[in-house]
């Protein structure tokens, strides 16, 4: 694997324009860097995608583990939202996506950072923006990214298991959030099922259902919401009464919950595509970076040398061990490798000129040469 500094294409701005990918450029910045592209061999591809798969296989373990032990603590995960996480996965409740932040320097084995397996964003332009750069700037090459089709077939199960009708809901006003909510309804809308938005803010109650602005009951809602927001919210003490289906389903906000990777490391001491992860500080033998178990977007972060700022920090921490992104060109780069229907199908990858990926930081395309 190998980062390259290219020539931007002239007509970028245009493109991304034509494409609807409206949050581009972000506080007069860009957020799409096609200033730099990352090239990788097939085997490379072939290497990323077993490894997703395992760190797939662990993880799921791994709730099952969390739910027939009650690690709710362990999770950081208060017991009132834990029922909802363990009533979610006793049912078998289906997962859309998912995306597993992974450090890898092309020698040593991936090494799982985080899983963003509630609310992930960055998809619209893992899936659509840089392959449509892959078509017009790499016309030859390939790319791991089957995110659309995969996203596509995944909506087409819901819509054979009964999901005619799924409301999609974020926060009004969050740009990234509302693009990603209007991809997702595309594919879903191409998977055959009726996809009306509305935001979180609007949903309402009439005492036994939620309700859109029709009004008519939202029985399955698609949130890019996160479920410890969703508990703790009035809306939330309707939840339990409520026979809405969500996406994703509640048991994801135990993968969430960063307190998981201590819980990964308990169960499979010294895997090569985990990092030590403990509750407790000083037990990682070496460096450790401290994350809040329900942080997000690099909030809250003390590592050596480094500390960011937020609101995170309350329901606890988890300390992993301390493993620096590699430096290349001034840029940390991190893998972002996606999960859809429980499979691998995609990359894309954040880099940034600080060692922590935050919610500014750039997404720079990649291809890989196709055997022959």
């Amino acid at each position: 694997m190998r980062r390259h500094r290219i020539d931007m294409r002239r007509d970028w701005p245009e493109r991304a324009q034509k494409l609807g990918f409206d949050f581009a450029n972000i506080d007069e910045g860009s957020y799409w860097d096609e200033s730099a592209c990352w090239e990788f061999t097939a085997e490379d591809i072939d290497f990323l995608e077993a490894t997703t798969a395992e760190l797939e296989k662990l993880c799921l373990q791994a709730v099952d583990h969390a739910v027939k032990n009650n690690l709710h603590e362990l999770l950081g995960i208060p017991e009132k939202m834990w029922a909802h996480v363990t009533e979610s996965w006793r049912r078998g409740e289906p997962s859309l996506y998912g995306r597993m932040d992974l450090w890898w320097d092309g020698a040593a084995p991936p090494k799982l950072l985080e899983y963003n397996a509630d609310t992930p964003t960055t998809l619209y332009e893992a899936s659509v923006v840089q392959w449509e750069w892959l078509v017009t700037a790499k016309p030859g090459m390939d790319q791991f990214n089957s995110l659309h089709e995969a996203l596509i077939a995944r909506w087409q199960d819901f819509e054979r298991n009964g999901a005619q009708r799924i409301h999609f809901a974020c926060m009004r006003g969050w740009l990234e959030d509302k693009g990603t909510i209007d991809y997702l309804r595309d594919t879903a809308t191409q998977g055959g099922i009726e996809a009306p938005y509305i935001a979180i803010e609007d949903i309402g109650w009439d005492g036994r259902r939620f309700m859109d602005l029709t009004p008519a009951p939202i029985n399955i809602l698609f949130k890019l919401y996160p479920w410890d927001w969703l508990l703790r919210d009035d809306f939330g003490k309707n939840i339990s009464a409520a026979p809405t289906r969500w996406i994703e389903p509640a048991w994801r906000l135990a993968l969430a919950s960063k307190g998981i990777l201590a819980l990964l490391w308990k169960m499979f001491p010294g895997h090569p595509n985990l990092l030590p992860a403990h509750r407790t500080p000083g037990l990682c033998a070496g460096p450790e970076i401290k994350k809040p178990l329900l942080g997000r977007e690099g909030a809250n972060i003390t590592a050596p040398g480094i500390t960011t700022q937020g609101s995170y920090g309350a329901e606890g921490f988890v300390y992993q061990r301390y493993c620096q992104l590699p430096c290349i060109d001034g840029r940390y780069p991190v893998f972002g490798s996606w999960i859809v229907g429980g499979k691998p199908h995609g990359l894309g990858i954040r880099e940034d000129a600080t060692p922590i990926t935050n919610d500014r930081s750039f997404f720079v395309p990649h291809f890989f040469r196709p055997r022959p």
